[in-house]
């Protein structure tokens, strides 16, 4: 290189007033050089970090009602510390065992059931070659996740009550008498399992049928060559191809295990079904907006996320170890 291309070569960012080196001293300066050259992209981040401190940080602060007997007049820091005494009465309660068997059966049920049928709905898909068809069964599949849950529950509702579609037609085929089902503690489950299928198969599907999408197409043609059917392309190819996908959304499910939806179940369930559909969620409900027991309420809350949040650390450290895929 010859010098006057050295003088008149542009200058390295390091050298554009940055200050390279010196650890934190610089820092402050770099910074606020940083911020003068970048104030749009910061001025969003500032928004998004405001909603997060204000609807997801400072909420936190409310866990402390759970070591109070907490009286809205006092307020947090003004309430009476009891220390473990909400989570002893919860623990020595009558509905302690009841609850956290349900829930753990419904978010059980659900993960084994709702969970695999994204991934079998798109794989079905993946497989229709008329784009008309496939786009048809796609926008038919993604509308009821978009029907408010009050309306799906109404819908359900008037379809399990006597004389309902779904009663009449089991009456039909069992031959016994049409009966609404949401009163019979045995029939909840599988109907709210069910309602959660119909809602969110056909949009649980699209994060699957991108990962499909991104599949080496030439392996495919290679495999037809080596004479591999369906069945083993889609065990040697396809799924494969979008396990790295599975990993990650089944970690995101495991941490929601515990935290069955309270919505769906207040809407659903009656005083005949307590045993079989009350979960910890409805519990805190109750307690808490009709009983006005904010303290006990935020109590079984944070119970339910601490055991949601080891359910998330165990599994990403298992299938980690497992697959070598993870969330973090």
């Amino acid at each position: 290189m010859k010098r006057g291309d050295r003088l008149h070569k542009k200058p390295e960012p390091a050298l554009q007033g940055f200050r390279v080196g010196g650890g934190l001293r610089n820092l402050p300066h770099n910074f606020g050089l940083d911020l003068r050259r970048n104030k749009a992209l910061y001025l969003f981040l500032t928004v998004i970090l405001t909603y997060f401190i204000l609807f997801h940080y400072l909420p936190m602060f409310g866990i402390l009602m759970s070591f109070e007997k907490f009286s809205p007049v006092k307020g947090i820091l003004g309430s009476k510390w009891i220390g473990f005494d909400n989570f002893i009465v919860f623990f020595s309660g009558p509905y302690a065992g009841r609850l956290i068997k349900n829930t753990a059966l419904i978010g059980v049920l659900d993960l084994l059931i709702n969970f695999p049928a994204p991934i079998i709905f798109a794989l079905l898909l993946n497989e229709i070659r008329q784009n008309h068809f496939k786009k048809t069964v796609q926008t038919i599949s993604y509308m009821p996740y978009f029907v408010s849950t009050v309306v799906a529950a109404s819908l359900v509702i008037n379809f399990t009550k006597s004389g309902g579609a779904i009663s009449e037609s089991l009456k039909f085929m069992t031959g016994g008498s049409s009966e609404n089902l949401l009163n019979l503690p045995s029939w909840f489950k599988p109907i709210y399992i069910l309602m959660g299928t119909w809602q969110g198969m056909g949009y649980g599907s699209i994060i699957y049928l991108a990962a499909l999408s991104n599949v080496d197409q030439e392996l495919y043609d290679a495999a037809k060559v080596d004479g591999a059917g369906y069945w083993k392309q889609m065990w040697h190819i396809t799924l494969p191809g979008i396990s790295a996908m599975i990993v990650m959304m089944f970690i995101m499910r495991m941490g929601t295990v515990f935290s069955v939806g309270a919505d769906k179940i207040l809407l659903l369930y009656n005083p005949s079904t307590y045993d079989t559909a009350d979960v910890i969620n409805t519990y805190v409900y109750r307690i808490g907006m009709q009983d006005m027991n904010f303290g006990l309420s935020t109590a079984v809350g944070l119970f339910n996320s601490v055991i949601g949040t080891i359910l998330l650390l165990t599994s990403n450290s298992v299938l980690k170890k497992l697959s070598g895929t993870s969330m973090f």
